[in-house]
Parts: structure tokens; C-alpha cells; sequence
């Protein structure tokens, strides 16, 4: 809305907001938009500074009030440049005023409507509110909870468990957490943790629990910083007693699990594996209100997420993996019947619920086969899975995904419970339709499924999936590249040569040399693992190698003349030594001098595994027993190969020596 405001607006509004505040507030409440013109007015008595401090203040109590309305309301007093007003009043030297500013800035910056970015538009704004952080509790309070609400990350960590990222500050500036953590944030809220005030104190906690998530500077910090003699994860672990307030034991645990993962405090410390952990579990019982047993499982399934000893422990806490199951049974018919209110929260609550077990699920299953084993027989288990990937919330869709990733790591389950519940289907479902988010766990999942030993495999291979996949290995998105590429290394393992055939034709020469080039070794190693696969068992090697031989040649050569790592040299040389085990597709290696050289340059090459891989070619080159051995043999011969072998023989290595040897026997036989 336009913000034209005129004078003798003033003495109107003058008497009615001293006559009676109350009043004034109430009809702001109103859901009439004309009602937030009397937000304006009171906007522009704020600004006067021929104004009384009283009535100043007044007005930003209002205004608080005001904003506290509908989004509506906040949106229009943004529009009106409130903060930069609000920002204004707190450089008054009057204390109340100052208070009435902060509160009414908390309340806008609460608001899911306001962009954190607004309270970094001025650097001198920082500055100021650490000076005022002295001031008194109010000052204390409100500050501590503008800053937790305005620290957003520039990247969220690859778990998942949080949102998709923030618009970023500025192209290259740094985050909202450097900026505070660079204005001594540390060091001037450290000592409010001791406050005497509870509200100080949980907004202090709740503002290190923000600054500390995936900040290693931050976190390593906390660790060293004490306040009266005690060192903060001593003051953190103190506030998860259970007799403490649950607000202050789940943001404590945030604080301690922040700090863990950021490597500030190792995973067998016991404030960890002795208060942390159990506490965050204790979050997930039944007794606990719907929002901190979401807030218990999501923190805890951070915590856990990459340690191994700690997913075992918490398997083990308090029957956790039995306790989860009772997330799924929200909203519950008894409170269907008996209480609408009740139904409503439960509604609200329900996905939230499915989302966190889900997570915890999957990083209590991510390394362990037996506690895989027990979630997967935990009652309804797999059938909640299959329903997750089919969800309308896209985040339970997600952590269904994730939680089928982690599970699907097991060979027994992969044998078993996906067999018999056709996981396939729905996941195959979810991948024709999805943002990356979610195709970058769903592809990986597949890649599992397309094992050689998944019963999975072939009905996924009959429902499209090649076309599937070798799109993928057209994303933008990395990830994507590197699981559509793996998934197809796995689906051509050992298949049958129409399978092999239907991935050359759906990959096209040209998208294998794209591979083949691409900037990130991931991509390369496992599009050369599908090239091997590929080339593997003696027909197909010759039928793939007479329809596409010249590319696949030129492709090798390209690599071994190519600036690469010796994991990539060696996969290109295992392939021709694939090529070289062909019966017709070994003259293309025999009548191309150039790899002939290449070949015969690895084989005195300084790095072992290179020259083992060298001599697996000569050696399926000059095998005695196949047709035209003793012409490939002279030729060879005459290249210096015999020579080289020679001095093989005599390797310290024994693996080259033997092979060495073994290649010089075909010669004398």
C-alpha cells in the first residue's frame, strides 16, 4: 500500500491513542486491510521527533500489538519501511522507548513474512544491538531472539533435515551466522546462559543453538568459552536435567548435538552418550507433547546420523525403534470421536511426525544390519514406507525416501521384505515426477535395488528404467549424474547382452563421450566401471565392440593421454584388457599402434597397480591358445614387450613378477 501521509492526521490519532490504548488495539484486530491505515498514522507519529517519548513509546507498543495481527498486517508495515523507523528509536537515549522498539521488531522478525536479510542492510545495526545487550533483561531478551530468528545458513547440511536454503545475503558476503559470530556474539551472550532471568536464559540458549548448527567455528569456540568459572557444554548439559523445563532440555541438546557434529565434541564424550543422547530420547516417549517429540527424533537423527557406536546405542535406549512406530498412529480414532480441538492439533502434527521417524529410522539403520533387521520388523513397517513415498507433503515423501535408502543397504532385506512388499513400484513412481531433492535419494535407493542379487532387478528393468536412468545422466545436478550412471554400472553387471545393448542405445555414443569428459572424477570412475561392465564375457565384448568399437577406442585414448588420477588410468586399462580378451575385438587393440605404445608406456610406468593392469592386456593379447596368438606374439615382441617382461620377472613386486612370468610361459609353450 502507498504510504502518502499527511499532517493533521496527528492531533486525531493524538488523542486516541493517549485516550485509550486498549481500545485502539482491539479494532486493530479487525480483519479490515483500512484498519492497517491506522498503523500508517501511528508509523508517521513514531518518526516525528517533535513527538513525546511517552507517546512515542505508546505507538510502538501498538504497533507491536499490530503486527502481532494477521501476515497481512506485517506485510503492509514492511511496505512502510517500519524497521528502518523501529531501527531509528533505538539509538534514543530513553530506555522504555528503546524496549518498546525491540519488542516490536521481535514481533515483525517472528513473522515468517519478514526477510532476515533486513536487520543486515546496515552494518552499524549489529554493532548497536550487542551495546544494547547490557542495557536490561528486555533488551536481553528481545535481542537474543531477534538474533535467533535473522541467522539463517547459507547451505544446509546434505542430511536434509532442514528446508531448502535461504536467499543469501549477497552474492558472495558472508552468512548471517559469520556476521553475528564477527560482532563478538559469543562472547556477549555467553554470560546470559546464568542470567536470573528464565526468558534470558532459554533466548540466549535458543540463539547458540542457531549460531552452533553446522558451524565448526562457532561450535569450536562454545567448547573453550566459560562463564563464572564453567565451561559452556557444563552449563549446556546442566539444562538438560529433567528437571529443568523441556523448552531449555530439547535446545540444550540442540546446542551439545550442534557442537558434535561440527567435531567440538567427540561422539564418545559422555555429555553425549550419557545425558544428549538419552535425553533426545526420552523427547520421543509417549508422554511428551506432539511438537518436542518431533523436535526429539529430527535432533536426534541429525546426532546420530554419521556415527556408527551412537546408532547402536540409541537402538538399544528405551526401545526407541518400538517407541517410533507410535508416530504413525496420529490422528488416532479415539480422538476422532471424543474431541475436535484435539483432532485438529493431531492433524497439524501427524506429518510433521511421519517426517521425523522416518529420519531417525533412517539414521539408525544407515550401517547396522541388525538394527535394519528390527525397524524393518517393527509392525507395519515396510507398508508405512511404500504409503510415505506417495504422500501429498513433499518433506514426508523425502524422509520416506531417505528412510528406504538407509534400510535398503542390507542384502538380506533386499532379498526379502522389498521383494515381497514390491518397493519398486512406488519408488519407481516417485522418480517419473519429483524435485531433485528427492530424485537424488530415490536414484541411489535405485542403485541399490539394481544389485545383482535384488530380485528387484528385473521388474524394474522391464518397467523403463534405462530410459530413466540415462536421462539422469543428463542433469545439471551431480548427484544425479553420478547415481543415473551408477545405477546403470550395477543394471549391466553381469546382464545379458540385449541389456547391455538397450543402455548403449538409450546412452548414445554422444552422451558417453560427455561422460567420459566430465569435470568430476565420480562421474568418470563409474561411467568407466559401466564401460567394463559392459565389456564383460567374451560374446558380448565382440558384438558391443564391432557396433562401437571405434568410439569406445577413441574414448580410451582420450583418458590415457588425459591429465587423470591413477584410479582412472588403471579402470581405462582394466577396460582394454576387457577389449583384449575379445576374439574378434582384440584386433582393434592389435591394428591401433598408438594404444599399442600406451600400453607398452604403462608397463614401465612407476606406479604398480598401472603396470599390473599394462600386463593384463599383453597377456590377453598373446594367449597361446587362441587363434593368431603367434602373430600377436611377434608383433609384440618386436615392440620390446619380451624385454620388458624380462626385467618384470625379476620385480620386487610379487604380483608382478608372477604375472610377468606367467606372460613369458606363453612364448615357450
Amino acid at each position: 500500500m502507498a504510504c502518502v501521509l499527511e499532517a493533521p492526521l496527528r492531533m486525531s490519532v493524538l488523542s486516541e491513542v493517549t485516550a485509550s490504548s486498549r481500545h485502539y488495539v482491539d479494532r486493530l484486530f479487525d480483519l479490515d486491510p483500512q484498519k492497517v491505515l491506522q498503523g500508517v498514522m501511528l508509523l508517521y507519529l513514531l518518526q516525528q521527533e517533535t513527538s513525546s517519548t511517552e507517546l512515542r513509546t505508546e505507538c510502538a507498543v501498538v504497533l507491536g500489538s499490530l503486527a502481532m495481527g494477521t501476515e497481512n498486517n506485517v506485510k503492509s508495515l514492511l511496505d512502510c519501511h517500519i524497521i528502518p523507523t523501529l531501527l531509528q528509536g533505538l539509538l534514543s537515549p530513553d530506555l522504555k522507548f528503546i524496549e518498546a522498539c525491540l519488542r516490536c521488531l521481535r514481533t515483525i522478525f517472528i513473522s515468517p513474512v519478514t526477510p532476515e536479510d533486513l536487520l543486515y542492510t546496515d552494518a552499524t545495526v549489529i554493532s548497536h544491538l550487542m551495546a544494547l545487550l547490557s542495557r536490561s533483561r528486555y533488551t536481553q531478551e528481545y535481542i537474543c531472539q531477534i538474533f535467533s530468528h535473522c541467522c539463517k545458513l547459507q547451505h544446509w547440511h546434505s542430511c536434509g533435515f532442514k528446508s531448502l536454503p535461504q536467499p543469501l545475503l549477497c552474492a558472495n558476503g558472508p552468512d548471517h551466522q559469520t556476521i553475528l559470530f564477527n560482532h563478538g556474539a559469543v562472547q556477549n551472550i555467553a554470560h546470559l546462559l546464568v542470567s536470573t532471568s528464565y526468558k534470558v536464559r532459554m533466548q540466549a540458549l535458543k540463539c547458540f543453538s542457531v549460531l552452533a548448527f553446522e558451524n565448526p567455528q562457532v561450535s569450536m569456540t562454545l567448547v573453550n568459552v566459560s562463564v563464572d568459572g564453567e565451561l559452556l557444554p557444563q552449563i549446556f548439559v546442566k539444562m538438560l536435567q529433567r528437571d529443568k523445563p523441556i523448552e531449555m532440555q530439547l535446545t540444550s541438546a540442540k546446542c551439545l548435538t550442534s557442537m558434535c557434529r561440527a567435531g567440538a565434541i567427540r561422539t564418545d564424550d559422555s555429555c553425549i552418550v550419557l545425558k544428549t543422547l538419552p535425553c533426545l530420547v526420552r523427547m520421543c516417549s509417549k508422554d511428551r507433547l506432539l511438537e518436542e517429540r518431533v523436535e526429539g527424533a529430527e535432533t536426534l537423527a541429525y546426532l546420530i546420523e554419521t556415527d556408527v557406536e551412537l546408532q547402536r546405542i540409541a537402538s538399544i535406549t528405551d526401545h526407541l525403534i518400538v517407541m517410533l512406530a507410535d508416530y504413525f498412529k496420529y490422528p488416532s480414532s479415539v480422538s476422532a470421536i471424543t474431541d475436535i480441538k484435539r483432532l485438529d492439533h493431531d492433524l497439524k502434527h501427524a506429518h510433521e511426525l511421519r517426517q521425523a521417524a522416518f529420519k531417525l529410522y533412517a539414521s539408525l539403520g544407515a550401517n547396522d544390519e541388525d538394527i535394519r533387521k528390527k525397524i524393518i520388523e517393527t509392525e507395519n513397517m515396510m507398508d508405512r514406507i511404500v504409503n510415505g513415498l506417495s504422500e501429498s507433503s513433499i518433506k514426508v515423501r523425502l524422509a520416506a525416501v531417505r528412510c528406504l535408502h538407509s534400510l535398503s543397504r542390507s542384502v538380506q532385506q533386499l532379498r526379502t521384505s522389498f521383494q515381497d512388499h514390491a518397493v519398486w513400484k512406488p519408488l519407481m513412481k516417485v522418480l517419473q515426477n519429483a524435485p531433485n531433492e528427492i530424485l537424488v535419494v530415490a536414484s541411489s535407493t535405485l542403485c541399490n535395488l539394481l544389485l545383482e542379487f535384488s530380485p528387484s532387478k528385473e521388474p524394474i528393468l522391464e518397467s523403463g528404467a534405462i530410459e530413466l536412468l540415462c536421462s539422469l545422466t543428463q542433469s545439471e545436478n551431480l548427484a544425479l549424474r553420478v547415481n543415473g550412471i551408477w545405477a546403470l554400472m550395477n543394471m549391466a553387471f553381469q546382464a545379458e547382452q540385449k541389456i547391455k545393448s538397450d543402455i548403449l542405445r538409450g546412452l548414445s555414443t554422444e552422451q558417453l563421450f560427455q561422460l567420459l569428459s566430465d569435470s568430476d572424477v565420480n562421474v568418470l570412475m563409474k561411467t568407466l566401471g559401466l564401460l567394463r561392465n559392459l565389456l564383460s564375457t567374451r560374446p558380448h565384448i565382440d558384438h558391443i565392440m564391432s557396433t562401437h568399437g571405434k568410439q569406445i577406442m577413441q574414448a580410451v585414448t582420450l583418458i590415457l593421454e588425459g591429465e587423470h588420477n591413477i584410479e582412472v588410468k588403471e579402470q581405462t586399462l582394466c577396460i582394454l584388457a576387457n577389449i583384449a580378451d575379445g576374439t574378434t575385438a582384440k584386433e582393434l587393440i592389435m591394428t591401433n599402434d598408438d594404444i599399442l605404445q600406451k600400453i607398452k608406456y604403462y608397463m614401465s610406468h612407476s606406479n604398480a597397480k598401472l603396470q599390473l593392469a599394462a600386463m593384463f592386456c599383453i597377456s590377453n593379447l598373446i594367449w597361446n591358445e587362441e587363434e593368431g596368438s603367434q602373430e600377436r606374439q611377434d608383433k609384440l615382441r618386436d615392440m620390446g614387450i619380451v624385454d620388458i617382461l624380462h626385467k618384470l620377472s625379476q620385480s620386487s613386486d610379487p604380483n608382478l613378477c608372477d604375472k610377468a612370468k606367467t606372460a613369458l610361459q606363453q612364448y615357450l609353450a
